[in-house]
């Protein structure tokens, strides 16, 4: 089990959190992608899947930057991007606070929204969420 499997688990559920409560049918999905990917065992993983404590927008953006790093490649630019779709389809609905603090994503410091492929990911992410805010 990588690293980045369990930081790609972590932000789903920090995205899934960014309402503030996580819907039914986005628990489903985030049980059955841990389950998926091996985590759903995993000691640091099991708190936040049974929502025994809710995730904080800052760690959601700490475990943005742990995931992209300094020089993420376009797979992982474009696995975050899947991931993070395939969660917002999972309950059709997609709150402000997710629309916010994804928009804020382009706004972290200046420094490590320098790499291309990091500013490219997160403008795509904004725009995926603003298209959808736009049809409901």
């Amino acid at each position: 089990m990588t690293t980045d499997i369990k930081t790609l688990v972590k932000i789903l559920i920090g995205v899934a959190w960014l309402d503030g409560k996580i819907q039914p049918e986005e628990r489903r999905h985030l049980h059955q992608v841990a389950k998926e990917k091996g985590v759903a065992d995993d000691l640091e993983i099991q708190p936040l899947l049974h929502e025994l404590r809710a995730v904080k927008p800052e760690e959601c953006y700490q475990w943005l930057r742990d995931y992209l790093g300094d020089r993420p490649t376009s797979e992982t630019c474009q696995t975050l991007i899947e991931s993070i779709s395939a969660l917002i389809y999972s309950d059709g609905t997609v709150a402000n606070e997710e629309a916010k603090l994804l928009s804020r994503l382009q706004l972290i410091d200046s420094t490590d929204a320098s790499e291309p492929f990091y500013s490219k990911t997160l403008s795509i992410i904004r725009k995926l969420y603003q298209r959808w805010l736009a049809e409901f």
